[in-house]
């Protein structure tokens, strides 16, 4: 099991185990925040916009070219955004913190 540790806009903490091989956007998905997801992982849309505690970044597998392009659609980017589609979990990545973009929006959630 992999831990992972999200951080609301409002600095609320909610803290989720996962399978190792899962993508952290249906972590937080299943966990209720608010992680479009609209392409469904095909990094068509960049609903799924994630920032990564600046420790953790540099464990993840690079971002790919089509992912930067998405993250370029992104409201409120940061060095180390990613999204979170693209991410799969692993016991590397135990104890992960994401932060949700204050700029989220979940238009399934209106």
């Amino acid at each position: 099991m992999v831990s992972v540790c999200f951080i609301t806009p409002e600095g609320e903490r909610i803290s989720r185990e996962a399978e190792s091989g899962a993508r952290l956007l249906e972590v937080g998905q299943a966990a209720g925040l608010p992680l479009e997801g609209t392409c469904e992982g095909q990094m068509a849309c960049s609903t799924c916009h994630v920032v990564i505690a600046a420790q953790w970044f540099d464990r993840l597998a690079p971002a790919s070219e089509e992912e930067e392009d998405m993250l370029d659609l992104a409201a409120g980017v940061t060095r180390t955004s990613r999204l979170s589609c693209q991410i799969v979990l692993d016991e590397a990545l135990d104890g992960i913190e994401v932060h949700i973009p204050g700029e989220a929006r979940d238009m399934q959630r209106r």
